[in-house]
């Protein structure tokens, strides 16, 4: 199964042409994100593995977040039992969930230090890598061997990366975790497309859909500085998730967008995010879920079809 990532990204695929076409007033959104937002707040450096390093603050963001946060994907990264790894992997998650398999509740393990965050953290991400991309070949968790434990996994961030986790967290937790208002919290969600296009957010909280993006930014401003970077395929992802929410099950009423390194968080109400990127009045939400949804329902049963056919 494909992922709404990979297909907002493919400018000829079926979702890639979708979104193209009905989100095309997209640049004073990006704009306004870049001139509000201030400069860059925690630059890595370059011992940083920024890809999983971004994963890695994804997961730390949902641990402060979320009292019970599930731990299924970095599971499906175990699945060749004859790897090296996988024995360290089953132990790590082992000590993450002493009560429920899968499910790690931060408050178990409140006395461990910030270090020990950071590096499982980092392991999570190692881990999910490994799920999303099964034929990956170089990633460290291949340089551990049979009978390596859950402290040699943990090892495998360096010690910049275990910094930087931390200063991205301090950060989160002065420029984040305040603008979050109480209520219902949903880490890692899916959604009723997500049986056609794999697709999980980072957060909901109390209607309010959020992506972490630890990205450095776009290109320097004419002072040195730098302002997060939002892509359209970004937008694209947001409206997705969005739509893909055919129940309304998370009753969305807003979606935003979170730069790690920049502590800074963009927020729409949805109703007037798809006002302003479709350039129109006359379509709203309810209409924009059914045509999305019928599109994916389409290019499910094409690819189906495309399969009996081989």
């Amino acid at each position: 199964m494909s992922s709404l990532t990979a297909a907002v990204q493919q400018a000829e695929s079926p979702v890639g042409q979708w979104m193209r076409a009905t989100f095309p007033h997209l640049g004073p959104l990006r704009q306004g994100v870049r001139e509000a937002a201030g400069g860059l707040m925690v630059a890595p450096s370059t011992a940083v593995a920024l890809g999983t390093q971004g994963a890695a603050i994804d997961w730390w963001l949902r641990l402060l977040i979320d009292r019970r946060v599930s731990l299924e994907l970095p599971m499906r990264g175990l699945w060749d039992r004859g790897a090296g790894f996988d024995g360290a992997g089953r132990e790590l998650l082992d000590v993450l969930c002493p009560r429920r398999p899968t499910i790690l509740e931060p408050a178990v393990h409140a006395s461990e230090t910030d270090e020990w965050w950071a590096r499982v953290c980092y392991a999570l991400a190692l881990l999910v890598e490994r799920f999303r991309n099964p034929v990956i070949t170089g990633s460290r968790l291949f340089t551990l061997s049979r009978g390596s434990t859950a402290a040699d996994l943990l090892a495998l961030a360096n010690d910049d990366e275990v910094a930087d986790l931390i200063a991205m967290r301090d950060l989160a937790l002065s420029h984040l975790l305040p603008r979050l208002t109480a209520g219902t919290v949903h880490t890692g969600p899916t959604f009723d497309g997500s049986a056609y296009l794999g697709a999980d957010a980072d957060l909901v909280a109390d209607g309010v859909l959020i992506d972490f993006k630890a990205g450095c930014g776009g290109k320097p401003r004419r002072d040195g500085t730098r302002s997060p970077a939002l892509a359209s395929t970004d937008v694209y992802q947001l409206l997705g998730y969005a739509l893909m929410d055919f129940s309304d099950r998370y009753a969305l009423h807003t979606v935003g967008v979170y730069a790690v390194r920049f502590g800074y968080l963009a927020q729409w109400p949805l109703t007037e995010l798809i006002r302003q990127a479709t350039g129109r009045t006359d379509l709203g939400l309810l209409a924009l879920r059914q045509q999305f949804g019928d599109l994916l329902a389409a290019s499910d049963a094409a690819g189906a079809g495309a399969h009996r056919r081989r």
